[in-house]
């Protein structure tokens, strides 16, 4: 779904590559397990709970990224150059 698409693309350039190995897994089994992609924007705007299996630090940041305090326009995916950059 397009929302999840735009929030979980600028948070992974946002984030992945400043996260740890063990981060990255649980970001890899939060975008991959769940079977309907509305769970994960819910649970990231705090619509529903996050089940205790998917609430951990990931999902902390990801809930903190949906918050969106900086005001920043997020209307599409970011290009793909950013996986070529060095991290920051």
């Amino acid at each position: 779904m397009l929302e999840n698409c735009i929030l979980l693309s600028l948070f992974a350039k946002e984030n992945l590559a400043r996260m740890s190995k063990e981060q990255l897994n649980r970001y890899d089994r939060l975008i991959n397990e769940p079977s309907n992609d509305w769970d994960i924007y819910y649970w990231a705007t705090e619509a529903k709970p996050t089940p205790s299996e998917f609430d951990t630090d990931v999902m902390a940041m990801l809930r903190e990224f949906a918050k969106n305090r900086n005001r920043e326009q997020r209307l599409r995916q970011p290009d793909l150059e950013y996986l070529f950059e060095p991290p920051r």
